[in-house]
């Protein structure tokens, strides 16, 4: 079913997380929202903001230059984006381990 048949107040923004008319929606009904929208997406016991850290990670995961994440997530320092913000996986470490023994070896 079409979002704008199930509201006929419907306004396309292409958000993520719209109201229920489309339009952005209000920080504290997301909050509210959120552990409904979690639960459905099989999150898990995630809070919301970990999004923006999973965001981070993954952009730079793709190779996104620091400079870039940090101004698509609005930090004035990239220093805030890459110590606090960036993950590195495990597999990421094992990588580099194993890359530092070929290169020893």
């Amino acid at each position: 079913m079409e979002r704008s048949d199930r509201w006929e107040e419907w306004k396309e923004n292409s958000l993520l997380f719209p109201s229920r008319c489309g339009t952005p929606m209000e920080p504290d009904n997301l909050r509210r929202s959120w552990g409904t929208i979690r639960t459905a997406a099989g999150l898990g016991e995630i809070r919301f903001h970990d999004l923006r850290h999973t965001c981070v990670t993954l952009l730079l995961n793709l190779g996104v230059p620091p400079q870039v994440v940090r101004d698509i997530v609005g930090h004035s320092d990239i220093e805030v984006t890459m110590t606090i913000y960036a993950r590195v996986s495990l597999d990421d470490k094992r990588n580099a381990l194993r890359r530092l023994g070929d290169a020893l070896a």
